[in-house]
């Protein structure tokens, strides 16, 4: 995940103080997404000064709480996961302590930045975990200048009402609105979210002040690009994770057997961190992702062979209409 600006998030070291403390650890491990690793010296620094614990930070990329670093989590009494929320099926371990790293920045100014830009009556409210503790201020604005605010509670693998993840939009569909406001950071999020239920969706980033509404034409463009390159495909890699919250094995074999009932040749590739470079060596004519389901979005012509979702692979097979293409999610229902 990638973080405004770090210090505006709180790392809680007194809370991460007084649990080592509280269970004597002795070796402790740190894990952070890519917009907070720099943070990582310092608060080790801060946190073996305080308690004589030695700290091992995790030098791994980590896209989500889906991604535990099972290694070092070997390696210490405890780890602490920064960043985001825990979520129902990543219960690795008892030894792993969820930091959210709430924003302190001040969303009311880019909230009623937002209002004059709002076309419809009821607004959902979506935002990710470093936020959630701002949507019932933001529903309060809202609620001031004459709209009706929402917010949905989505399925069992959120932490929080509202709540979305680059993997999970379901709070959204749980919302009967006219519109959404996402608060945050970056377009992944409210894309999703707008491929997700085809409804308008404005981004507000509290930390830019910018509004903007999001536009899922470009993303559409690349996915049609993808799918009609492997039209024509009959040798597929089907991509499984080894990590512990993206495994997919079931929808994998699924989708093998369905290459299968379509005359199609389909492998299983296991794999933790997949990356362009780790399937150079496999020769096939596409690969379709129940990994991360980012990947197949943000490395978009990266890949040796065309990267398909499950869902594309569907409608290269001819099982779903064109029309019904939608973004890879991992809930507790297929998408």
């Amino acid at each position: 995940m990638s973080l405004g600006t770090s210090d505006a998030f709180d790392l809680r070291p007194d809370y991460i103080i007084s649990v080592i403390k509280k269970l004597e650890a002795k070796t402790v491990g740190f894990q952070f997404p890519e917009g907070l690793k720099r943070k990582g010296p310092e608060l080790a620094k801060k946190v073996e000064d305080a308690t004589g614990a030695e700290i091992i930070i995790s030098g791994d990329p980590c896209f989500g709480a889906c991604d535990l670093d099972r290694t070092l989590l070997g390696q210490v009494d405890i780890l602490f996961h920064f960043g985001h929320a825990e979520l129902e099926d990543t219960k690795l371990s008892e030894k792993v302590y969820f930091i959210e790293t709430r924003s302190a920045v001040n969303i009311r100014p880019v909230v009623e930045k937002a209002v004059p830009e709002l076309k419809e009556q009821v607004i959902g409210l979506i935002t990710t975990v470093q936020h959630i503790h701002k949507l019932p201020e933001a529903c309060t604005i809202l609620k001031a200048n004459g709209k009706t605010c929402v917010i949905g509670r989505g399925d069992s693998r959120l932490a929080y009402p509202g709540q979305v993840l680059g993997c999970n939009f379901s709070a959204a569909r749980d919302e009967v609105c006219d519109e959404y406001l996402y608060i945050g950071s970056g377009d992944f999020h409210p894309l999703g979210v707008a491929l997700s239920t085809k409804k308008r969706v404005l981004a507000a980033d509290p930390f830019s002040g910018e509004v903007r509404e999001v536009d899922p034409s470009r993303i559409l463009r690349q996915r049609s690009a993808v799918i009609a390159k492997s039209l024509d495909a009959e040798v597929f890699g089907i991509i499984v994770s080894s990590k512990n919250g993206q495994e997919r094995m079931e929808l994998a074999h699924s989708l093998k057997a369905l290459a299968k009932n379509h005359g199609k040749e389909a492998h299983l590739i296991l794999i933790d961190l997949v990356t362009p470079d780790q399937l150079l060596q496999f020769k096939v004519d596409a690969f379709v992702n129940t990994a991360c389901p980012r990947l197949a979005i943000d490395e978009v012509g990266r890949f040796p062979s065309p990267m398909l979702t499950p869902q594309e692979f569907e409608i290269v097979l001819g099982e779903r209409e064109w029309e019904n293409l939608v973004l890879d999610e991992i809930t507790e229902e297929p998408v």
